[in-house]
């Protein structure tokens, strides 16, 4: 591990902030000031990035938020997410590159394959229009004209007269794990994110976007997204994690997972396998709990032990391959302080 890990937090834009999983409260509903309050804390608690997640359906606008959010941090860097399927790809890397401005350079991209609101889009085509918007927003970005002749876009255009702050696009994070959401990242990714799996999982997921890269000339990063629950020893941990879950019924947690567009994806399906696997205390392997994806799609499962437990585990992830972590807990901003003064100031970590 000769090189700094970038260590990033997750602000709840689409309405994921709870104390007891499955339970709303209103002080922890997304809105403007409460996903600022995250930022802010992040930020002051020494995190290089946050995550600022998109979904149609839940929650505030992210593209508006972080115009917002560069304009009032200094330091941080904001990861934006953005949805392909919401964005005419010409105006979106006008966008990319005034909020870029904004936040001096320091804004990167989240690349979601998403739908049009109300559509629904066959895996392969939502992919390759996600590898054209790629291509498309690249160009653009790196302030090179533009003569396109694709399937969903046909575009001849100069770059927009504003350019990210670099002069280059910013780096595009991107995740997925069935083959059409692979072979995207190979072609136009830079940072491939996963979900938490089994560390031998997380070995070969690396190896196969490894090789796959390779043979279009590409390298490409890796990330790892998934919560947090440090407390001072083990027991309180486990504790913490058990008492998120108190409150919560199954047939809330089914509610809550089948709201997400994305709940019928592969990589949610691995995470339902996750929990099937684990045993009784929801335990897939040493410290990875799968029992918080009992009230969340996407990324279900959560590092849980006391700081040098939790730090080895993130340093075991290094040890694979893993360049950045995206981390989040409940509620977000009482566990990014837990973090920020448990861990961060023990890993070797800064912006990639």
């Amino acid at each position: 591990m000769t090189t700094a890990c970038e260590v990033s937090w997750f602000s709840a834009l689409c309405d994921d902030d709870y104390e007891f999983l499955g339970v709303p409260d209103p002080q922890l509903q997304s809105s403007f000031a409460h996903c600022r309050d995250i930022v802010l804390q992040a930020e002051s608690g020494g995190f290089d990035n946050i995550l600022l997640p998109s979904g149609y359906a839940l929650g505030i606008d992210t593209t508006a938020f972080a115009s917002a959010m560069a304009a009032l941090t200094r330091r941080i860097k904001l990861l934006m997410a953005v949805r392909i399927g919401e964005n005419w790809p010409p105006q979106l890397a006008r966008q990319i590159a005034t909020i870029d401005h904004i936040a001096k350079g320091r804004l990167s991209v989240n690349i979601i394959s998403s739908e049009m609101p109300g559509e629904t889009l066959p895996s392969g085509p939502r992919y390759a229009r996600t590898i054209e918007a790629m291509s498309v927003l690249r160009t653009l970005l790196d302030g090179k004209s533009l003569d396109h002749d694709g399937t969903f876009w046909k575009l001849k255009v100069d770059p927009p007269q504003i350019a990210p702050l670099s002069g280059r696009c910013p780096q595009f994070y991107f995740g997925g794990l069935s083959e059409d959401a692979r072979e995207a990242a190979a072609e136009g990714a830079d940072i491939y994110l996963m979900w938490p799996d089994r560390m031998e999982n997380v070995r070969a997921t690396i190896a196969d976007l490894c090789g796959r890269a390779q043979q279009r000339g590409r390298t490409l990063r890796f990330g790892y997204r998934v919560h947090v629950v440090v407390r001072e020893t083990e027991s309180e941990a486990r504790l913490a994690a058990n008492r998120l879950l108190s409150k919560l019924d199954d047939a809330t947690g089914a509610a809550i997972r089948a709201k997400s567009l994305d709940s019928q994806s592969v990589g949610v399906r691995r995470q339902a396998e996750l929990r099937e696997q684990a045993g009784n205390e929801g335990y897939v392997e040493d410290h990875l709990w799968t029992g918080i994806g009992r009230a969340r799609s996407g990324c279900g499962a959560a590092i849980v032990g006391d700081p040098d437990q939790v730090l080895a585990k993130l340093q075991a992830y290094r040890a694979e391959g893993i360049e950045a972590f995206i981390l989040s807990g409940y509620p977000h901003a009482a566990e990014a302080d837990l973090f920020a003064r448990h861990v961060l100031p023990r890993l070797d970590h800064g912006p990639i």
